[in-house]
């Protein structure tokens, strides 16, 4: 009996993800067949923090998406040292390149918290942008904005470290930030994450976000920062 319990939840979880990945942004407005056909062989697993997803160099077999949790995009420089990317969270989608230039993979994926991850086979996906043309869209949106992203960061590395941290939580509201009523919500991650992000030090780091708490731009606890005016906190990067 307990088996059986056991296996209707585990239906019932994977059609919520379905569920929810259907409705995520990037399939807003495609039509219901051809979302559906696209999720036909979806796959969801939950990762533990610090789990490698994908690695560079490996071979883009799917496309992934995630449904709980943040990853973090990384490289390494000539040096060996790690570089973060980018930082993406909930309703995001990661491994389109690969898929799309059937080459290998560029960078590595590693979870950041525990993170549940929705899978579909990279020709499923293929075949959504072939059929779909607002797919096509989604996906140049969505590759635009990460560009732009990228680039205001490049340009903010010669800023001074307040203007930088500032724009590293800006970033990360205006990619997962949970807008309330007196403000705006995102992670705590941990500094060297931030660090990375930011291409400053950890100590650096831990020094600017003390600096904005005590100007009351941000207030934090153990999981979450919360910054009551995106507004003010922008006027902080010069």
């Amino acid at each position: 009996m307990s088996y059986d319990l056991n296996n209707q939840d585990v239906q019932m979880e994977d059609r919520n993800n379905h569920r929810w990945i259907s409705s995520s942004p990037f399939f807003q407005g495609l039509p219901e067949s051809g979302v559906q056909k696209a999720l036909t062989h979806l796959v969801t697993r939950t990762h533990p923090a610090n789990q490698v997803i994908l690695l560079e160099n490996d071979w883009g077999g799917s496309v992934y998406f995630i449904i709980d949790g943040w990853v973090k995009i990384r490289t390494y420089n000539l040096e060996g040292k790690e570089v973060t990317l980018n930082i993406i969270g909930k309703g995001e989608l990661f491994g389109e390149m690969a898929a799309l230039d059937q080459v290998p993979r560029s960078t590595d994926v590693v979870t950041l918290i525990p993170t549940v991850i929705g899978s579909v086979p990279s020709q499923d996906f293929l075949t959504l942008l072939n059929t779909e043309p607002m797919a096509g869209l989604r996906l140049s949106q969505l590759m635009a904005k990460r560009l732009r992203q990228v680039n205001r960061r490049l340009r903010l590395r010669e800023s001074d470290s307040q203007s930088r941290v500032a724009d590293t939580l800006l970033f990360l509201a205006e990619g997962q930030g949970k807008h309330i009523q007196s403000g705006t919500e995102i992670s705590n991650l941990p500094h060297r994450e931030l660090s990375s992000l930011s291409g400053l030090t950890r100590e650096t780091v831990t020094r600017v976000l003390t600096r904005l708490e005590n100007k009351g731009l941000i207030m934090r606890n153990h999981d979450k920062v919360f910054i009551p005016d995106l507004s003010a906190l922008e006027k902080m990067i010069v």
